[in-house]
C-alpha cells in the first residue's frame, strides 16, 4: 500500500525536495535476440506488483494486440490470442501507457492468457516504477491486484515504438526478461529490511501485509536462528513544520512537540485512533525489536507484531498501550527495557529510536528512499512486486550467492507450479510424459531433462532430442516405431547419432511417421521374370515358377538341382567348371610331387648298394698279393 496523500505526507514530500536521497527506479535487464535490428540489451523499470523472476530468466515473443492496444478492458477472440500454444514460447504481450491503471493492464493481460506484460511509455522520459492504486482513489475492485501473479515491465516509448514497427513488417520479436542481477548477492549471508507500519485500518492492503507478516514468520525466523539472513524492521515517520506545531493536525497526528507523526488511520479527525497513536505503537514495535535484538533473539518480533495484529485490532478497540504489554508479556521480553527506549513522549526532545527512522528513510547509496508502504530491502536494493510469502522468500533465495542458499530454499514449498499451466511453455513429449519444465526457487526454467541417464538436447522450448549412443532406450529416441503382425520395426538408430531415419521397406521423416514402401508396386524388388511378387509389411515375398528357387540377394531364380535356364545359370555352370578344373589340377601337382620324391630316393640309395635293374661295372680292379 502507499501512504495517504495527506497533509503531513505533501508537507514531508515538500520539505524534502532538496534532501541528499532521492526516489531509486529498480529496473532488470530486458534482451531482445530477434529481430536482428532490433537484437541488444535494454533496461526496463520492474514494476511494484505481479511477481517478478528475480534470480531467473524468462523467454517469450511479443505480441501487440490488434485492438484493446491499452489494455484496459479484457482481451476477448477477436483480438490476437494471448495463450501460447504448446511447445511454443510464452507470450509478452505489448500494451500502450494510459487511460487506465497498470495493475488492470497487467490483471487483463494475465487472465487473457500472457506470460507476462511490457507498457509502452507514451511520453519521453526516464523509466518509473509502475506502481498500484493509491487509497481511496475512486479504484474498482481492488481485490484483483493481489491475484496478479505475472511480472510486468514499464519500457521506454522508443523501445515500444521500435518493436511495433518490427511487429508491423511481419518480424518475430522474441523477448528475454533477466532478474538474475535485479538483487545483489555480495556474500554468503542475506540482510534485509521491511518497512512496515502497525496502522491496520486502510483496507485490503492492510490486510494483505499483516497475512504477509503471518505467512512468513516461520521462514523468517528459521532464516534468522540458521544465520541465513539478518532483518530489520523499520516504520515511516513524519514531522510536522513549526509554522503548523500548534494546528489540530500535528496535535492529533504528532508526538514530541510535532517531530515525529504519521497519517489518521481513518482520514477524520474526530473518530476512531489517531495520527499519534500509530506513532506511538510503531515506536513500541521498534523498541521490542531493539531489546529482544540485545538479548539474542531478534526473531521474537515476527510474534510480537502478529500476535499484537491479532489479539490489539483496531476495530475491536484494543490497539492500545495495555494490551501491546501484554503480548510483549507474553513472549519474556523485559518491559522495563522497552519503556526505557519508549521515553517521554511528550517531551519536547528528540527520540533517538524515531530519530534514526527518519534519518534512514533518506536513499543512501544505491537504495534510494524509502516512500512507499511496506517496503522490502534486500541487500540494500528495493524488492518490487507482490508481497506473498512465495514471491518474497523466492527474492531471498535469489540474493544468495550460487549453491550457498539454505536448503529451504530447495524445498517443495519454494515451488511455484509454473509448469502446471501449459507446462510453463515448455517442450513436453505427451506420449512419454517427458518435459522440459522444471520448478526452481529462481522460477521455472525450460531444459531439456537427462532421463535413464539419457540426455536430451534442445532449446526446451520448441523441441528437445534424445542424444547418445542410449537414446533408443527412452521413448525410442522419440523417433517413429510400429508393430504390426508379428513384426516390429523402429527409426531410432541406437548409436551417437541425432534424428530418426525410416528402417528399409518404409519411408517418411522417421519421426512423426513411416509408411509401408509396396516394393511390389514400386518394381523396386522381385523382378525376375519368373517371379511372383507379394507385398508385406515393411517387407514383400517373392516366388518362383516351375519349381525354381529365389535368391533375395540377386533377385533371381536358379534350379533347385540343376542348372537354371535363366541367363544365371551360365554363372553357376562356370563356378563348377572352374571347380572340377581347381580339384583335377591339384591331384596331378600331387601326382608329380610324389613322382618327384620316389625319384630322388632311389637315387640316394643307388650310391649304397647296387639296385635290381642296375648293371656291374666291368672295369673294376681286381687286387693281388
Amino acid at each position: 500500500m502507499r501512504t495517504k496523500l495527506s497533509f503531513l505526507w505533501c508537507v514531508w514530500i515538500y520539505l524534502c525536495g532538496s534532501c541528499v536521497g532521492r526516489f531509486v527506479v529498480e529496473k532488470n535487464n530486458l534482451k531482445i535476440t530477434s529481430p536482428k535490428s532490433l537484437r541488444g540489451i535494454y533496461e526496463c523499470a520492474i514494476g511494484n506488483f505481479g511477481v517478478p523472476k528475480y534470480g531467473g530468466t524468462m523467454i517469450g515473443t511479443v505480441v501487440f494486440p490488434r485492438y484493446n492496444q491499452n489494455g484496459c478492458t479484457k482481451f476477448n477472440d477477436g483480438d490476437t490470442s494471448l495463450s501460447a500454444k504448446p511447445g511454443s514460447f510464452p507470450t509478452f504481450v505489448l500494451v500502450d501507457r494510459g487511460d487506465c491503471y497498470f495493475t488492470l493492464k497487467a490483471w487483463n493481460a494475465q487472465i487473457g492468457g500472457a506470460a507476462a506484460i511490457l507498457v509502452a511509455d507514451d511520453r519521453v522520459e526516464p523509466l518509473i516504477t509502475m506502481d498500484t492504486p493509491e487509497e481511496g482513489n475512486g479504484a474498482t475492485n481492488d481485490d484483483y491486484i493481489e491475484k496478479i501473479t505475472i511480472p510486468s515491465a514499464l519500457i521506454s516509448k522508443s523501445l515500444g515504438d521500435n518493436i511495433k514497427s518490427a511487429l508491423k513488417s511481419g518480424a518475430m520479436v522474441n523477448v528475454n526478461l533477466d532478474w538474475r542481477e535485479a538483487l545483489p548477492h555480495p556474500d554468503e549471508r542475506v540482510e534485509y529490511e521491511l518497512w512496515t507500519s502497525s496502522n491496520d485500518e486502510c483496507g485490503p492492503k492492510c490486510e494483505s501485509e499483516i497475512n504477509f507478516l503471518k505467512g512468513f514468520k516461520g521462514a523468517a525466523q528459521l532464516l534468522e536462528q540458521k544465520g541465513f539472513t539478518r532483518f530489520t524492521p523499520h516504520y515511516i515517520t513524519w514531522y510536522c513544520p513549526e509554522a503548523f506545531i500548534l494546528s489540530q493536525q500535528c496535535k492529533s497526528q504528532c508526538i514530541n512537540n510535532g517531530r515525529y507523526c504519521a497519517p489518521d488511520p481513518e482520514q477524520d479527525f474526530s473518530v476512531g485512533y489517531d495520527g499519534k497513536d500509530v506513532v506511538i505503537q510503531n515506536l513500541r514495535q521498534a523498541c521490542f525489536f531493539k531489546v529482544a535484538n540485545e538479548s539474542g533473539k531478534p526473531w521474537k518480533w515476527w510474534d510480537y507484531v502478529t500476535d499484537f495484529a491479532i489479539r490489539c485490532p483496531m476495530r475491536a478497540k484494543k490497539y492500545t498501550e495495555e494490551c501491546s504489554d501484554q503480548v510483549a508479556k507474553s513472549l519474556g521480553v523485559d518491559m522495563n527495557k522497552i519503556k526505557d527506549c519508549i521515553g517521554d513522549l511528550r517531551a519536547d526532545v528528540e527520540n533517538p529510536i524515531l530519530k534514526a527512522e527518519q534519518d534512514a528513510q533518506i536513499g543512501q547509496g544505491s537504495r534510494g528512499d524509502v516512500t512507499i508502504l511496506p517496503t522490502l530491502v534486500i541487500n540494500n536494493r528495493q524488492y518490487r512486486g507482490k508481497l506473498s510469502k512465495a514471491a518474497v522468500l523466492k527474492a531471498l533465495c535469489a540474493s544468495f550467492q550460487e549453491t550457498t542458499e539454505p536448503s529451504i530454499c530447495l524445498t517443495p514449498d519454494m515451488e511455484t507450479n509454473e509448469c502446471l499451466a501449459n507446462n510453463g511453455g515448455c517442450w513436453k513429449d505427451k506420449a512419454a510424459n517427458i518435459t522440459a519444465c522444471r520448478d526452481t526457487f529462481r522460477g521455472r526454467v525450460c531444459e531439456c531433462p537427462i532421463v535413464q541417464n539419457v540426455k536430451f538436447v534442445g532449446d526446451g522450448y520448441t523441441h528437445c532430442e534424445a542424444s547418445g549412443p542410449l537414446r533408443c532406450a527412452v521413448n525410442n529416441g522419440g523417433c517413429w516405431q510400429g508393430s504390426q503382425g508379428g513384426r516390429a520395426y523402429s527409426a531410432c538408430i541406437d548409436d551417437h547419432t541425432k534424428g530418426c531415419k525410416c528402417p528399409p521397406g518404409f519411408k517418411g521423416d522417421g519421426f512423426h511417421s513411416c509408411e509401408d514402401v509396396d516394393e511390389c508396386k514400386d518394381k523396386v524388388a522381385c523382378q525376375c521374370p519368373e517371379c511372383s511378387c507379394k507385398n508385406t509389411w515393411g517387407s514383400y515375398e517373392c516366388k518362383c515358377s516351375n519349381g525354381l528357387f529365389y535368391v533375395r540377394e540377386s533377385d533371381m531364380c536358379i534350379g533347385k538341382y540343376s542348372a537354371s535356364v535363366s541367363s544365371g545359370g551360365f554363372v553357376w555352370m562356370l563356378i563348377l567348371i572352374l571347380g572340377i578344373g581347381g580339384a583335377g589340377g591339384y591331384a596331378f601337382y600331387k601326382y608329380r610331387i610324389q613322382r618327384y620324391m620316389d625319384y630322388e630316393i632311389r637315387a640316394i640309395m643307388a650310391q649304397y648298394m647296387p639296385l635290381d635293374n642296375q648293371p656291374e661295372n666291368s672295369n673294376q680292379v681286381q687286387h693281388s698279393v
